[in-house]
């Protein structure tokens, strides 16, 4: 089932309109939305032998979610 808005602000914190229109576009679930915001919290130790690579759709909300945060880090370095 895929997630709504109101989910992905849940478990991903407060993000742009745009980021979670993207985020809803990649036709994620929640447990892809889980996974990604473990690799994102850097968490996956707690994984234990669960831990695998991303992949998928999982994999296309880290990549969007650490693109902005690499854009937010050039920003305010400049």
């Amino acid at each position: 089932m895929k997630i709504t808005r109101e989910e992905v602000r849940r478990i991903l914190g407060d993000i742009s309109d745009h980021m979670v229109v993207e985020i809803l576009a990649t036709g994620a679930t929640e447990t892809d939305l889980q996974e990604a915001a473990a690799h994102l919290a850097q968490e996956t130790d707690v994984m234990g032998e669960l831990e695998r690579p991303l992949t998928g759709r999982a994999l296309q909300i880290y990549t969007l979610v650490r693109s902005l945060d690499e854009r937010w880090e050039e920003e305010r370095d400049a």
